[in-house]
């Protein structure tokens, strides 16, 4: 082939196939699979990370199970739920905006990562309100706390893991919808297609993580001890 006919098909009908894959890899497919596992070891990571919190929660729930119920009683089940369905719901848009991805459309891609973020961003606004509320209920861990149950020391406890929990879990999400800023401009551009939709997908896993680690936290945080 000629140099010019190259030239055209590189930019013309082959466009998509020129950039399915970076020159260091034998083909897409490697692509796709290496950037996958890369993703799944930093999740792996990420894991262990929010595991040492878990066990540490487990530890001193076991210790002082009265003071950490009586604790629990001071957050709103009500918001907790709600957030726990926004995140469901943002999981669902981040999946169809994935599959829009790998179909090529790109306005669907527009739509439904545009939908996961303002469901993101309701989340981390419900979590803003309530940690202005344990402010004004003198509920931050430190010199001013106060709390009326019997064990407030412990109780104080709760809350360190508390905020420290949830905390964390929605600096992910904050990162997470800086992600998803970079994959809905590069949706609008229309450079995702079934040939090459790596970046979506990956990001797509780390939001799926992330709502995984809220399913788990909910319960353990906002139900802990309900049913007395």
């Amino acid at each position: 082939m000629s140099p010019d006919g190259h030239a055209t098909a590189v930019h013309g009908g082959g466009a998509h196939a020129a950039a399915a894959h970076a020159g260091h890899f034998d083909s897409a497919e490697q692509q796709r699979e290496s950037a996958s596992l890369g993703m799944w070891v930093f999740l792996v990571t990420e894991l262990m990370f929010f595991g040492g919190l878990f066990l540490a929660y487990i530890v001193y729930r076991s210790a002082w199970p009265e003071a950490f119920g009586a604790a629990s009683h001071h957050l709103d089940v009500r918001l907790g739920t709600f957030n726990t369905i926004v995140l469901i719901g943002s999981s669902l848009t981040m999946a169809l905006a994935v599959r829009s991805a790998q179909l090529g459309r790109r306005q669907a891609v527009v739509i439904f990562l545009v939908l996961t973020m303002i469901l993101g961003a309701t989340f981390l606004g419900v979590k803003a309100y309530e940690y202005h509320h344990k402010a004004v209920e003198h509920l931050l861990p430190g010199h001013g706390f106060q709390f009326e149950g019997a064990d407030p020391r412990h109780a104080s406890m709760f809350f360190c893991l508390y905020f420290a929990m949830t905390g964390l879990h929605a600096l992910h999400m904050i990162v997470g919808l800086g992600i998803l800023t970079v994959m809905l401009i590069m949706g609008a551009r229309g450079r995702f297609s079934a040939a090459y939709y790596n970046p979506i997908e990956c990001s797509g896993l780390y939001w799926h993580f992330v709502d995984i680690i809220w399913i788990f936290l909910f319960p353990l945080l906002y139900l802990l001890e309900r049913h007395g």
